[in-house]
């Protein structure tokens, strides 16, 4: 697997490499955004670890950008940043990140978390047929939802096709903030017309299945002013 740091301070970018390259990855490490843009058009990293505070272009202008015109590859971001504010994390996450890390963190909770996302059939082989949180587990081969009430306890979920779709969604990215662009791209694509705001609505819907209090929801929270997020752990 072919991972891109993207990090302008030597002894994080020192450490991070150390650390994968000594768990088998191959990794090359670059400082500011423009080299990261051109590293990617010609590599095709697998995953991108990428610093939000970076020269040049930040890391947001890098993630959209990759997400615009992603390639033969679609890789996986995971975002760095000193900063722990939620607003950061939202608005990182909402570019097309796919996780996010705050430092300082620990090099075990790097590679738990490197490794969790390239467990994920990469997007270019086509869609991943098995999803799994600490809560919910998505078959989509067999098109069967799970929801694990407990370690010895699980409940099949009757969704409609448009409901299996959006928990899919959710399940698939945890901790993703989606807009509603992003969602109705994801589940309509170009066949949609009308107002973005019927994604609520199938929310609501699904809410009513998923969530034990569906007007204090534990699970699919509102992103004020962005759209949506699921909140579960994954299974590393």
């Amino acid at each position: 697997m072919e991972i891109l740091i993207v990090e302008d301070e030597p002894e994080i970018a020192r450490l991070i490499q150390h650390t994968l390259e000594a768990e088998g990855f191959s990794c090359r490490h670059c400082r500011d955004g423009v080299n990261a843009l051109q590293i990617f058009r010609e590599q095709q990293p697998d995953l991108i670890i990428l610093d939000l505070m970076i020269p040049g272009l930040d890391g947001l202008e890098v993630c959209a950008r990759i997400r615009q015109k992603p390639g033969s590859k679609d890789p996986y971001i995971l975002m760095l940043t000193a900063k722990g504010e939620e607003i950061d994390r939202v608005i990182g996450l909402s570019t097309g990140a796919d996780d996010y890390m705050v430092k300082p963190f620990s090099p075990r909770e790097l590679v738990a978390r490197v490794r969790a996302l390239l467990r994920r059939s990469l997007r270019q082989g086509g869609q991943q047929q098995l999803y799994r949180t600490q809560h919910f587990t998505v078959d989509v081969e067999r098109h069967i939802a799970c929801r694990h009430n407990s370690p010895e306890e699980s409940e099949t979920l009757n969704l409609t096709s448009l409901e299996f779709n959006l928990l899919a969604t959710f399940v698939s990215y945890p901790n993703r903030v989606w807009s509603r662009a992003q969602l109705i791209e994801k589940l309509w694509g170009d066949n949609f017309f009308g107002d973005e705001r019927v994604v609520d609505t199938h929310v609501a819907r699904l809410r009513k299945k998923i969530e034990p209090d569906p007007a204090n929801p534990i699970y699919i929270k509102t992103a004020i002013g962005v759209g949506y997020k699921f909140e579960d752990s994954a299974v590393f």
